[in-house]
């Protein structure tokens, strides 16, 4: 079968698969009729796209090997319990293993066609990349952040030590510990918090705004290093905070911006690269089929 082509049929269900679960969060069966018009057009359009990726000049002599569709299903099936179970699922839409490989072969050429035109593009410069920074200082600004360990009791009436009272009492009794004793609040997350950081002494790490639930991202940064919280509610449950560090807001320096800035600079103009030769690719009619007789 040829890399291009798709069983009839198989392609529309794939494609309307794939955005209903990417646009929608759900499957294709639990799309009500606007999104379901929605989803159509967008498949439509994105079948119109690759058809003419995949007829024009650039598309000549790409050749995805065998290994890579392997390798793009590899990641697919992961997601599942195992074979049986990706099998399963893609039955219930009415897809099937060799449909699935055509459809992945066939988006992974269109990815490669779109790589090779972009393949003369050139490197974007140092003085490109100082010039951005230098024109954009507000994107280069590090906030202030708080690096803290944290203790959590989880809040379960099912079991007598985990009752809000019970858990309340344990924790304040944690806390008249650590208050007396600052060095020992590792040592006291890793004996009785709750959470998976206990492991490493309760420590969250650098913390920026906006990463923590709000009633405890309030406390945290109104300490100073060194300094404990009150107890605290979330809905994981009841927390003791520690302010290890303060680290105040900075602006990052060109030096640390460069790697990542060259990065997104780069995929930038690859993107609007690809989006010109598209819209190009898109304004030339499409090859008119010979009749056979």
């Amino acid at each position: 079968m040829d890399n291009d082509a798709l069983p009839n049929g198989i392609d529309e269900r794939y494609y309307l698969l794939q955005v209903a679960r990417e646009q929608f969060g759900c499957e294709p069966d639990k799309l009500d009729a606007e999104q379901l018009r929605q989803a159509g057009r967008i498949v439509a359009r994105q079948r119109r796209i690759e058809d003419a990726v995949l007829r024009s000049g650039e598309a000549s002599g790409v050749v995805i090997p065998a290994a890579q569709v392997e390798e793009a299903r590899a990641q697919i099936a992961s997601r599942y319990a195992d074979g049986q179970a990706l099998q399963q699922a893609l039955a219930s839409h009415g897809l099937d293993d060799g449909g699935l490989r055509a459809a992945l072969a066939r988006a992974l050429k269109v990815e490669a066609v779109l790589e090779r035109i972009c393949a003369g593009l050139p490197e974007i410069s140092d003085t490109d990349l100082s010039l951005y920074y230098f024109n954009h200082p507000e994107q280069f600004q590090r906030p202030e952040s708080r690096e803290a360990r944290h203790i959590l009791i989880t809040i379960n009436p099912d079991y007598p030590e985990n009752t809000r009272q019970a858990a309340r009492a344990r924790l304040e009794a944690i806390a008249k510990r650590v208050r007396s004793k600052p060095e020992r609040f590792a040592d006291q997350a890793l004996k009785h918090s709750e959470c998976p950081t206990a492991l490493q002494g309760g420590l969250l790490g650098y913390v920026t705004p906006g990463k923590l639930y709000p009633q405890l991202e309030a406390s945290l940064f109104s300490l100073a290093a060194g300094e404990l919280s009150p107890l605290l509610e979330s809905p994981l449950g009841l927390h003791l905070l520690r302010c290890e560090a303060v680290a105040p807001a900075a602006k990052v320096t060109l030096e640390e911006a460069l790697p990542r800035l060259r990065d997104r600079l780069q995929d930038r103009q690859r993107k609007a690269f690809q989006r010109q030769w598209l819209e190009r690719l898109l304004q030339q009619p499409a090859p008119v089929e010979k009749a056979h007789g």
